[in-house]
Parts: C-alpha cells; sequence; structure tokens
C-alpha cells in the first residue's frame, strides 16, 4: 500500500490581499488605507505582496493608483513588492516604479482571454514571457501565472495537457515560478493534486504557485492537496477578499489566515504569525466597512492562551 504524500517543512506565502483581494470591490479604498494594509501585513511576517496592477483604471478602477501605492512602499530589501501586468503597457508602467516583480497572466481558453485580456491564449501566453524577458531586463522577476487552469467560466472543462504544455512553455521564459490559478473556484482536490503533480514534474526545477477561489468552498482542501503534490508557494488573501471582474460568479480568495492555521497546525512553516493576521483582518474590517469571509478571523486561533 503506498505511504500518504508528506507535505513539506515549509510554504512561501505571496499575500494578494491588496491586489487580487481589492480588485473587485466597489467601494474604492483609500491610498493610505492599501499601504497601511501592506505595512500591517509586513508586520504579520509577508515577505512577498501583490500591492498592485497595472491595468486600465476604466476596468478595474480599484487600481487606479498602482504608481501612488508603488511610490509610498515602506524600503525593505528583504520584501518583494509585486506588481500584475496584463501587457506590456502595463509592464511600462510597472518598471517605472519601485516594484519588484512583475505578475505576468496568461489564460488557457481563448474564450476567457478574449474578455480578460482581449486576446487568444496563445497569444496571451506570448505576451506574459515577453513580460518576464522585460522584467529580467530591467533587473526585476518575473513570474506567469496561468489563469483557469482547472475550469473556464465560458468553455467549461479545460484538458490536463492542454495546462501542462502552457506550462513547459512558460517555463521556458525562465520566470521566478509557474502558477496554476483556479480563477472560478471550481477544482476538487483530486483534480488539484494530480494536475499539480504533473507541473511539477514538466518544469521542475522551476517551482510551481497556486491561486485558489473559495467559490465552491473547496479551496483550503485545494491548498492541502496541492502542497502535497509539490506546490510549494501559495497565494492567499486577507480575511478571503477578492474575486475576478471578468469572471462571473467568481468569490473571494482563500482566506490567509486560514491557510496558515491550516499549515501551521500541520507542521508546515509560512513564516507568518497568526495573531498579527487575526487582528490585520479585523482592522480591515472596519476599513471596508463589512465582514470578511474567512473563517479562523471569526472563530480565533486554537489553542488559546490559559486565563488565571
Amino acid at each position: 500500500m503506498p505511504s500518504a504524500p508528506q507535505p513539506p517543512a515549509a510554504v512561501e506565502i505571496v499575500e494578494v490581499g491588496p491586489r487580487d483581494g481589492l480588485q473587485n470591490e466597489a467601494a474604492l479604498v483609500e491610498t493610505a488605507d492599501k499601504v497601511a494594509l501592506i505595512e500591517r501585513m509586513l508586520a504579520a511576517g509577508g515577505r512577498r505582496i501583490e500591492v498592485a496592477s497595472f491595468v486600465n483604471p476604466r476596468r478595474v478602477p480599484q487600481m487606479a493608483d498602482a504608481e501612488a501605492v508603488a511610490a509610498a512602499l515602506p524600503e525593505r530589501p528583504d520584501v518583494t513588492y509585486i506588481g500584475l501586468v496584463l501587457n506590456m503597457r502595463g509592464a511600462e508602467r510597472a518598471l517605472a516604479t519601485r516594484i519588484d516583480e512583475l505578475g505576468a497572466v496568461c489564460v488557457s481558453t481563448d474564450a476567457f482571454a478574449l474578455r480578460n485580456q482581449g486576446q487568444t491564449s496563445a497569444e496571451s501566453l506570448d505576451v506574459a514571457m515577453r513580460i518576464v524577458a522585460a522584467a529580467q531586463a530591467g533587473g526585476r522577476s518575473g513570474q506567469i501565472t496561468i489563469g483557469a487552469a482547472f475550469g473556464c467560466p465560458f468553455e467549461g472543462e479545460v484538458a490536463e495537457d492542454h495546462v501542462v504544455a502552457m506550462a513547459e512553455q512558460a517555463a521556458s521564459a525562465g520566470p521566478r515560478e509557474v502558477a496554476l490559478a483556479d480563477t472560478i473556484g471550481v477544482a476538487v482536490p483530486d483534480a488539484v493534486a494530480r494536475l499539480v503533480d504533473r507541473v511539477v514534474r514538466a518544469i521542475a526545477p522551476v517551482p510551481v504557485r497556486v491561486h485558489f477561489h473559495n467559490t465552491r468552498n473547496t479551496g483550503i482542501a485545494n491548498v492541502w492537496a496541492a502542497v502535497n503534490a509539490g506546490a510549494r508557494i501559495v497565494d492567499a488573501s486577507l480575511g478571503g477578499l477578492g474575486g475576478c471582474p471578468f469572471a462571473p460568479g467568481a468569490a473571494g480568495n482563500v482566506a490567509t489566515e486560514d491557510v496558515v492555521y491550516m499549515l501551521e497546525r500541520s507542521g508546515v512553516s509560512t513564516g507568518l504569525t497568526l495573531d498579527s493576521l487575526i487582528g490585520t483582518a479585523d482592522w480591515f474590517t472596519g476599513v471596508i466597512g463589512k465582514p470578511l469571509p474567512g473563517m479562523v478571523g471569526k472563530a480565533g486561533a486554537f489553542p488559546r492562551p490559559a486565563t488565571i
């Protein structure tokens, strides 16, 4: 009988709340509050943070202040600030700031790619590879995310072979990592474990990152399946904020505090302090004016400190 998969000793968390967490919010969040959120995440131990997206502000008004956010970031040589870009114009904007890393996105299907980026799937991958090259030429790092890797809101199922082939091509550009994104939250652990394992084997030694939405309440289970299958970087968003404005029904990301609780209690180090995350989620609830969907922030950590 085969042995159960063993989790890794450590996983890197990429905090995406300031970008992916906020981009779908109708009420605009002030630049100062975005910067305060980033500062609090740094205090909680975050060392890679997606801080903004350099996209058309008419399409994503919440990100209209990307340059202002970048200009206000604390000087931290031990931190990687990531800016999402969808095209070369966005890359140029990001490279004109102090952003450390460009996050490029390609999409697994033509229907979604055309709505998200105005290009086919193959064209989106070509642009993503060019963005990585531009980042490297500018002395920065670049990453590539394959969106809708587990399913498309318009075309339905996505063939695993197609995603693996895209990942292999993306890895040939020399990105920091290749990410598999469940953009609409349709993945289940069995499919996650299978696809992550295949991509890990196909693109090694380029690391695999994962990005899950909790649309159908499978997000946290998918994280566990992914790290056991070889993913070593996990995206998460404070409080479970987030969603894709171009994907119908895409609810929030997996909550950072939920992911950290699960991993740390399972012996997997994240470098993040759970109590600080819970406190930050509570603070940000007041900023955004509504409860956040994350569960650990509501229930609290365990075990609780003994009281006398």
